[in-house]
């Protein structure tokens, strides 16, 4: 029986990288049906660690040295062409895409927010879930699209907002909720059992 290679992955970061480290934890056991292939970050990312504890290849494209966001892009795109990943993960990248390179990519281009979508999209999904008094929030995997995380919803799942919740505490359990059903999605996608031409809220 013919077996299905697995699905290469890269993962773009800024930060620490937390849901990067579960995904290489999670693509190193035996019998995961994708593989990190490279992590690259806009900046000298804390998270780059992860990947070299891993033995995965690193690049950096800093959003620093280039003119605007286009060209940042358009650097960052020829890494990506380079690599030829058959999925790509957003883990933490705090910059907008440009519609050109999501629609090089779309919709190989996942990302997880720490919310339910389509409520409280944007940058402060956890504070703004707080602000809003509601008893329970969520966390997403989405297709990335020209929008601020409005693409179509792979998976999400509700996480309960306590009375003595603080910004940093919620956050806390949403991550793990985040990790679980990114590592999900992608062990789908791997395996065939998620087609992204045709995603379905699940």
């Amino acid at each position: 029986m013919l077996t299905r290679p697995a699905l290469s992955v890269a993962v773009l970061i800024s930060g620490t990288g937390s849901n990067l480290r579960a995904l290489l934890e999670a693509a190193s056991e035996p019998g995961f049906p994708a593989r990190i292939v490279a992590v690259g970050a806009d900046r000298d990312a804390d998270g780059l660690a992860h990947a070299r504890d891993f033995g995965v290849p690193t690049f950096v494209v800093p959003f620093r040295d280039h003119p605007s966001r286009e060209a940042w892009a358009e650097e960052l795109g020829r890494r990506l062409d380079d690599i030829a990943p058959g999925l790509i993960v957003l883990s933490g990248l705090m910059r907008l895409l440009p519609p050109a390179l999501v629609a090089r990519w779309s919709p190989r281009i996942l990302n997880t927010h720490p919310a339910y979508l389509p409520e409280f999209p944007g940058a402060h999904g956890v504070r703004d879930a707080l602000a809003a008094g509601v008893s329970q929030t969520g966390a997403s995997v989405i297709v990335v699209d020209d929008g601020v995380d409005t693409g179509p919803i792979l998976a999400q799942e509700r996480v309960p907002v306590l009375p003595d919740d603080t910004e940093d505490s919620l956050h806390a359990r949403i991550k793990p909720v985040e990790r679980r059903l990114l590592i999900d999605v992608v062990r789908r996608i791997a395996t065939g059992e998620l087609d992204l031409a045709a995603p379905a809220h699940t």
